[in-house]
């Protein structure tokens, strides 16, 4: 059992994924990037029994965004590789989500999270700063592959494979996977030119606020007594907050520079402010933005959205950038594939981003797990897309309606999608409290034009498990197609 790390509660990980079964074959793997979904890919692949290395463009692995969404898609497996108690210290498990007009406060739409969602789904919803969870993936990946920073990726060839660095140094592997985000270069080299993201026209603020100043507000404290997430809808713009719980970062990278760690072992509170951008797009992705600039942004939202700002000394801006569907996400030599935002990037409309890629990475990691021989490469790789294409694509789409209901201006369409939110509500509050109505209308809200309301939505979304799709497919056609591949055993 690992240690617990000064206080932090022991990384446990599984002695074994995949029902016990290790690649016969393995194989010297290369995952492109060190975020959340390289970092997944590598600890899958390497409990599936390949050597991995990742390389990472930055010399020093720091801090990097604000509060995220832990949904029960993703959880499950986070529990699963031995995550539960590091989750349950440095997150929080929210009792519900909210959301608001945005000129009054009034609550359009309730829905019940935490217990309830445990047990629909099979496991809780988390929040947490980015960054915590990045080191509890960091943490649990590094005893079993090897990590080099400072390793800029400049070139490419994926038909060997080989990856030139920066420095000039040229790495061998048997196959790459390109984990490099949103500005990857791995996928030039699978669509075979440039191919760059393009902006959709929003940006979004993110703030990070310590929670006893909203407890020493009577208006603000109750956005943080009730771990609740809280959204705010108005025309053209949302603001979504909640609680997170931070974690000192020496803890996990004693080497961090000094003078840039911070005492975070205390609760915060996100907030992320998206609306449409006027600026040019020629602008740089992130900036640091005036706290006025972003006042101005949401004149005349209710009181307590004005309080909130007051307390924002400064921000950063993040231009939301998007990128049409790849045909494919697999090099035609079949030696290099992408994962996560390198080929499915997700706008923060749905919080589906980093459960993508941890989805893609448990994927990667269970099929491989099968490997016996180099002529079942190419057909795994290609079931991993058939299995993932799909899940990831509707995503995309998923987000894109939320934002659409988000930001609907005010008028008839706004006036009506209030009308359903609160109906739903309604139903839910029923149901939550046991009480039965005589002669109430039919309660299901299935065909519910809201994404959150929407059960048969919801439940394709959170109930999804990586591992059983993975199980279902090999039943299906893994065995008859992929199967017959394997090399002959010795006599």
């Amino acid at each position: 059992m690992a240690a617990a790390v000064n206080g932090t509660a022991p990384i446990e990980p599984p002695s074994e994924l995949y029902q016990g079964r290790r690649a016969a074959l393995p194989l010297d793997i290369v995952v492109v990037g060190c975020g959340l979904g390289g970092l997944a890919a590598a600890f899958c692949l390497a409990m599936a029994g390949h050597k991995v290395t990742i390389l990472e463009s930055v010399a020093t692995i720091g801090e990097i965004g604000a509060g995220i969404s832990l949904t029960p898609n993703v959880t499950r497996l986070l529990i699963r590789w031995g995550l539960e108690k590091r989750l349950n210290e440095v997150a929080v498990k929210p009792e519900a989500q909210t959301l608001r007009r945005w000129c009054t406060g009034e609550t359009l739409s309730w829905i019940q999270w935490g217990d309830s969602m445990a047990q629909k789904y099979g496991a809780p919803p988390y929040h947490i700063h980015r960054a915590d969870l990045h080191r509890m993936l960091y943490d649990l990946a590094e005893p079993h592959v090897n990590i080099r920073t400072n390793c800029r990726v400049v070139s490419m060839n994926p038909s060997i494979p080989t990856l030139m660095l920066r420095s000039g140094e040229v790495v061998h592997a048997d196959l790459v996977i390109g984990a490099d985000g949103l500005k990857s270069t791995s996928r030039h080299f699978v669509v075979g030119k440039p191919d760059e993201p393009r902006f959709t026209g929003d940006a979004a603020y993110r703030a990070v606020l310590p929670t006893e100043l909203l407890l020493a507000d009577p208006d603000l404290r109750s956005l943080v007594e009730t771990p609740e997430m809280t959204t705010w809808l108005g025309p053209q713009r949302h603001i979504v907050a909640y609680n997170i719980v931070r974690i000192p970062l020496s803890l996990f990278f004693p080497a961090f520079p000094p003078d840039r760690i911070e005492n975070r072992a205390k609760e915060e509170y996100n907030i992320a402010m998206c609306y449409t951008d006027r600026d040019p797009p020629e602008e740089l992705w992130r900036i640091d933005e005036s706290a006025d600039r972003m006042k101005e942004v949401f004149v005349g939202w209710e009181p307590r959205i004005q309080k909130l700002l007051s307390l924002i000394p400064s921000t950063l801006k993040w231009k939301l950038m998007d990128r049409a569907p790849l045909e494919t996400w697999i090099h035609e030599d079949d030696k290099l594939v992408l994962l996560g935002d390198a080929c499915h990037p997700m706008l923060p409309y749905a919080g589906q981003g980093a459960a993508m890629a941890i989805e893609d990475a448990t994927v990667l990691g269970s099929l491989f797990s099968r490997l016996s021989c180099r002529a079942q490469i190419a057909p795994l790789l290609h079931a991993y897309e058939a299995i993932r294409y799909e899940r990831a694509t509707n995503t995309q789409t998923f987000s894109r309606l939320n934002k659409a209901t988000l930001h609907l201006p005010d008028g008839l369409e706004q006036e009506q999608r209030d009308g359903k939110m609160r109906a739903a509500m309604e139903d839910a509050l029923k149901k939550t409290h046991d009480e039965v109505l005589v002669g109430s209308t039919d309660t299901n809200t299935n065909g519910n034009t809201s994404q959150w309301n929407n059960e048969k939505k919801i439940a394709i979304q959170y109930g999804y498990d990586a591992d059983e799709e993975v199980e279902k497919w090999w039943h299906q056609h893994g065995e008859s197609e992929i199967g017959p591949l394997r090399a002959p055993a010795m006599s």
